[in-house]
């Protein structure tokens, strides 16, 4: 993978939870979850420098994230105290994801930070190892460091890869910052769907168990995604929300969906990924 190198751009794309059911929560509290994540071509973008005092430094902070606990910075932390790495960072970020709206951003960004100064650094964690220090960060790094489009299981660690059809999808993003916590922790949030085989499983199968408590939570949720399933009855929120997508086999048909958007609604066109644009990074 010789094009890697300290001067190069490094993508944190978004997904999409083609489905998200909840099917029980352990004594610990954590739910667990069956979901098929699949990568898509909006990202953010990351730039590293490399530094000799071992320091890590983010360019580009985020306005009320402190450093600390900005997950970029943890991530390459944690790379640095596992492998007693001496080397240091500076991480530019390019933010496009929103926050708070169930893409993933936060997580991409910590995962392609584990990635990219792996290399960078020649530290040689392999994948899985990465993987696992990516859980430690949160429940959604494991699958972009995984890298694939794929069914996953328990707390969103346990893998099953999947084959999906191209698609284009049509993304609407609500002006809401949509907190995790508050939509897992909801207590009418259903928790016993009857959990599917990964090998059953077909694109256009399940529902987003987080969609009804983030509606009645956030109005606007719930405008964008009626609006959209009016004009394509397959739309879903994505993760806990905010944004709301819909899948055509069609680039056309999402476009001209895109351009008939009310005043007042955002969104965007993105394709589906076979694949993380990292994923044969070693």
């Amino acid at each position: 993978m010789s094009e890697w190198n300290w001067d190069s751009n490094w993508p944190a794309p978004a997904k999409l939870n083609l489905f998200l059911h909840v099917v029980g929560r352990r004594a610990d509290g954590y739910h667990l979850l069956q979901t098929v994540f699949r990568f898509i071509a909006r990202a953010d973008t990351l730039r590293f420098e490399p530094r000799h005092d071992g320091q890590i430094v983010l360019a580009t902070p985020i306005p009320g994230v402190p450093a600390d606990s900005d997950l970029t910075v943890r991530a390459a932390r944690l790379l640095q105290q596992t492998t007693a790495c001496r080397q240091g960072a500076t991480i530019h970020l390019d933010k496009q994801l929103p926050m708070g709206g169930g893409l993933g951003g936060g997580s991409s960004d910590a995962a392609t930070v584990l990635l990219a100064l792996n290399y960078l650094w020649q530290t040689g964690l392999g994948r899985p190892e990465l993987e696992k220090l990516g859980l430690s960060l949160g429940a959604d790094v494991p699958v972009f460091v995984h890298g694939r489009n794929t069914f996953a299981e328990g707390v969103g660690e346990a893998f099953t890869d999947v084959d999906l059809p191209p698609e284009t999808y049509l993304i609407l993003h609500p002006a809401v910052h949509v907190p995790t916590a508050a939509i897992f922790g909801a207590p009418e949030l259903k928790r016993d769907t009857p959990p599917l085989r990964p090998a059953d499983w077909q694109p256009g199968q399940g529902h987003n168990d987080l969609e009804v408590v983030a509606c009645a939570k956030f109005p606007v949720v719930a405008e964008h995604l009626a609006w959209l399933k009016a004009h394509a009855p397959q739309a879903m929120m994505t993760g806990s929300g905010a944004c709301v997508f819909a899948g055509f086999a069609r680039r056309s048909t999402a476009e001209d969906l895109l351009a008939r958007l009310p005043v007042g609604m955002k969104g965007w066109v993105a394709d589906g990924l076979p694949e993380h644009p990292l994923a044969k990074i070693r």
